[in-house]
């Protein structure tokens, strides 16, 4: 009993190692012609299973959703009710089934055929014979996967279960190969880190990937004076907008900054003549900044480097060439950040 989990997680480990050497040897070729279907998938990639392989189908439907490439979960009884027309001329299908002759899934293949919608099958039905072009066929092969045009095999030696009867080193290997497709897709499609963040705008993952302008202080939140302010007004300002920093602008364009900490140091320096002064007499001259496309989780970085609060989010002003030319657009504070979750 003790070794039984060992066991389990070794059976399972071999599977996807053998999994792993038919994607590097026998079954590249099929696995490249699947993916070049879904690549070219004008509609959704509609994946099916019934039972275990459904929950499976469920999983790959989503990892393939949130890594750009639409997709659904259409249950196979329910298709036989009405649900069946979720499948429509420029989806592609991608069915499940352990054993490749699911009653539930088989009923579906005339409709699958009759809209002319390519079909790819993940069967664990073991696979013999290898073509001249290295794709994989067999004649014994499983009525889905001899209905498929694309078929991908999921077969195993073993299952993890001790009585060899529940679906485990089987659903693990359509798990991963399922990840397999949607990973390899999502490079295909050039899917950068960007769109996964605007897939994932909800949740801690949301979070972290959430842009500065979605965060920042903007508008009238935004403390800012020009250069002629005089010192008791630019405190005021200050203390009025809560950030600990005001901007100094000239119209929309950005001077330099004065912060909490530039204050005590001219204070410390002046005395009480700092208040003779204007805000173009203490800014400092060259702020730190960011975009305002840039993420949460490197404004975050930035500021922990820098040991500073606050970072000015600015824009390269249209039609001006100084490289320090630069449109105020707000504040983020490192208050904002903390609702992210990532400190």
């Amino acid at each position: 009993m003790k070794h039984t989990g060992e066991n389990v997680v070794r059976i399972e480990a071999e599977a996807l190692r053998a999994l792993a050497d038919r994607l590097a040897g026998p079954m590249a070729a099929d696995f490249a012609r699947a993916l070049d279907l879904m690549f070219g998938c004008r509609g959704r990639i509609v994946v099916t299973g019934m039972g275990k392989s459904g929950l499976i189908a469920r999983k790959i439907a989503a990892t393939l959703n949130s890594t750009g490439s639409p997709a659904l979960y259409l249950h196979p009884v329910e298709a036989l009710h009405g649900d069946l027309g979720m499948i429509v001329r420029g989806d592609v299908v991608l069915a499940l089934s352990a054993s490749g002759e699911t009653e539930e899934i088989l009923q579906l293949l005339a409709t699958i055929k009759r809209l002319q919608v390519p079909l790819i099958s993940m069967t664990c039905d073991a696979v013999t014979d290898v073509q001249a072009d290295k794709s994989v066929r067999n004649t014994s092969a499983s009525t889905l996967a001899s209905a498929a045009d694309v078929a991908l095999d999921c077969s195993i030696s073993q299952e993890a279960c001790s009585l060899g009867l529940a679906p485990t080193a089987s659903t693990t290997t359509m798990l991963a190969l399922g990840d397999a497709l949607a990973v390899a897709l999502s490079e295909k499609r050039g899917f950068k880190e960007e769109d996964f963040a605007n897939l994932h705008p909800g949740g801690k993952l949301g979070k972290r990937l959430a842009r500065v302008e979605s965060l920042m202080h903007a508008g009238d939140a935004v403390p800012r004076v020009t250069a002629q302010t005089k010192m008791p007004d630019v405190i005021y300002e200050m203390s009025r907008k809560k950030l600990g920093i005001t901007a100094v602008v000239d119209g929309d364009r950005l001077l330099g900054v004065i912060s909490d900490g530039d204050l005590r140091r001219l204070l410390q320096q002046r005395g009480k003549d700092t208040l003779d002064l204007t805000a173009g007499d203490c800014m400092t001259r060259a702020p730190k900044t960011i975009g305002p496309q840039e993420f949460a989780a490197t404004a975050l970085a930035r500021m922990e480097e820098m040991k500073i609060t606050s970072l000015i989010v600015v824009e390269k002003a249209a039609g001006r060439s100084a490289e320090n030319d630069q449109r105020l657009l707000g504040i983020v504070h490192l208050h904002d950040l903390w609702g992210t979750e990532m400190m």
